[in-house]
């Protein structure tokens, strides 16, 4: 084979590798943000897993468990749903939807019998002492299977340890709004959508200077200046229910950070509003007992109402003072 000839078969082998580089990059890929539906049973139809479906939830007597049904936000390739879930909408299109089974092992594992063990039942408070309670012992998640006297049979495995997954989807449509964006990642991570905005803001920073030659051989100090840089700012209002929210109190700072990675904003503010609550009545009170107390006549008039004689008060006072 001649050296053209060589080359040729090269040039071929690069166009076909470009062409299934296109043919990968079409649709939904890794990264984008995508608003999807969902029902997932176990693969015998017997237990619901999670829906966003309200009626399913109704239906299934968990529509009173202070959760929104609608659709998710969701970001590919972060491990936001089960692999095999994401595997099928990569490369797929809004509108588009499947039925994808997870096998046990890549859902919720295989079930293990030794994480099952017995334990004293003094280790585990006396309301939770009854089979199907959820219990925390030594740091472990888990569930009373029984409980016989003073020693309890507790599973540490999930619940749906052992379960195929059967998981229907649509994909609603491709996020690219970023504060949609945002505000889908807080109400993945948190249960609930707080009020957001982005804004560019002109912020003074400390930014590093060249230092003045020295004639000294000894590392000059360091030198800084302020200057204005422009800074993308998501704003967060918080509300009662988010400081609240557990999950945010253990882990605002991994949140935010998630937030700053996959929005691409510079940083986060966290904003606490608090709104007039109708406190007139209090402040005419309290004007009543410090502003009104100023003066003597409001003072005789206040204990004459009180059936309360002043001269004898203030005699009172005179002995004490002796």
């Amino acid at each position: 084979m001649t050296e053209e000839q060589e080359a040729e078969l090269e040039e071929q082998a690069d166009d076909v590798d470009a062409d299934d580089n296109d043919e990968e990059a079409t649709g939904l890929q890794h990264g984008d943000f995508v608003e999807i539906e969902y029902t997932a049973y176990t693969a015998d139809g017997e237990q619901l897993v999670d829906t966003t479906d309200p009626e399913v939830a109704e239906e299934e007597g968990v529509d009173d468990q202070g959760q929104e049904f609608k659709p998710r936000t969701i970001v590919l390739g972060e491990g936001h749903i089960f692999d095999g879930v994401e595997d099928a909408i990569v490369g797929s299109d809004p509108g588009d939807s499947d039925t994808v089974t997870i096998d046990a092992e890549d859902a919720f594992g295989e079930y293990d019998p030794d994480n099952v063990e017995t334990v004293s039942a003094e280790k585990i408070d006396e309301d939770d002492r009854y089979p199907g309670a959820n219990v925390q012992i030594d740091g472990q998640q888990g569930y009373i299977s029984t409980i016989i006297g003073g020693r309890a049979r507790v599973d540490f495995n999930h619940p749906l340890a052992g379960e195929d997954v059967e998981y229907e989807y649509e994909v609603v449509e491709e996020v690219e709004d970023r504060e949609k964006q945002a505000a889908g990642l807080f109400e993945m991570f948190l249960g609930m959508e707080p009020e957001l905005w982005i804004e560019t803001d002109e912020v003074e920073e400390e930014v590093p200077v060249e230092p003045d030659e020295d004639d000294d051989d000894e590392p000059a100090e360091p030198e800084f200046e302020t200057e204005l840089v422009e800074k993308e700012t998501l704003y967060l209002e918080a509300t009662p229910q988010m400081t609240m929210n557990q999950q945010w109190m253990m882990g605002k700072q991994q949140i935010g950070q998630q937030i700053i990675d996959q929005i691409g904003v510079d940083r986060v503010i966290v904003q606490e509003v608090i709104d007039g609550m109708g406190m007139g009545g209090l402040g005419g009170m309290m004007g009543g007992m410090g502003g009104g107390m100023g003066g003597e006549e409001d003072i005789e008039a206040a204990l004459e109402d009180a059936d309360i004689d002043a001269d004898e008060i203030v005699d009172e006072l005179d002995v004490d003072e002796e």
